[in-house]
């Protein structure tokens, strides 16, 4: 009984959470399609969120983005085609289609040089955990950031965004990206060992030494993480097309209404 009744209780917090709110607006003016038309298998998409969740997310992570998904289709995949997996707090670790965040801004980040081989590892990780549920363990704290935003320091910001359990049966969506890209060795945002650091700097390209990386745990990672990344492409479609700006077609007369 205690089960269904938690179980109620999460499905009504889960509906709240995530429903929309009004007032946002996508600035992105390419279609949903051509967006569709650059993804690779292994891209990473963020998502700016406009969820009552994603205010909190937002606000502690100081960053426009609070969702990211997997790209684990083909490149050429319809916006249509369930290509992407994501965790949220309905349905858990599934797959969905871009056509999802047809009203969203949108990012495409790009791990470099992925082999052939280390990409079909990656999406094969991403897709074993289909069907887990998503880690509800700080959830309530967020909500306390949509009631009253408290002043946090920056530096501790991350910290108390560090969700997740590390329950092999529990996910969310930044956290099940960086597990996937570490189960294949590829870096995020690693920490680099100081003292060899300090000894290259002081001496440059005389000590031979070669630095040493450290991985953060996967629940420490947030979805900005992947822009900020250095070894993730930020992929804009519209550049990809050929952009030339003089052959934009400027409405004359005024400015936009929503200036």
């Amino acid at each position: 009984m205690f089960n269904s009744i938690r179980r109620a209780i999460g499905n009504r917090l889960a509906t709240f959470l995530t429903k929309d709110l009004s007032g946002y607006q996508r600035l992105d003016t390419i279609s949903i399609e051509g967006i569709a038309a650059v993804l690779q298998t292994g891209d990473i998409v963020l998502v700016e969120g406009n969820t009552r969740i994603s205010i909190a997310i937002k606000y502690l992570t100081q960053s426009s983005w609070s969702h990211a998904c997997l790209f684990v289709g083909s490149s050429g995949d319809s916006s249509d085609v369930e290509s992407l997996v994501e965790a949220d707090l309905k349905n858990g670790v599934h797959l969905v289609s871009l056509s999802k965040y047809t009203q969203s801004n949108l990012r495409i980040c790009r791990p470099k040089d992925l082999s052939e081989a280390d990409r079909e590892k990656l999406v094969e990780f991403a897709k074993s955990k289909l069907g887990h549920q998503y880690d509800m363990k700080n959830v309530f704290d967020l909500i306390r950031f949509l009631i009253q935003k408290p002043v946090v320091p920056n530096r501790y910001r991350r910290a108390m965004i560090s969700l997740g359990s590390g329950e092999p049966t529990r996910a969310i969506c930044s956290t099940l990206i960086a597990e996937s890209f570490q189960s294949i060795d590829y870096p995020i945002l690693p920490r680099r060992n100081v003292s060899n650091q300090d000894a290259e700097e002081s001496q440059p390209g005389t000590n031979g030494e070669v630095p040493q990386f450290y991985r953060r745990h996967f629940t420490h990672f947030t979805p900005r993480d992947f822009d900020l990344s250095p070894y993730f492409e930020i992929i804009k479609p519209t550049l990809l097309a050929g952009f030339d700006y003089k052959q934009l077609k400027w409405q004359q007369g005024g400015e936009s209404e929503d200036s």
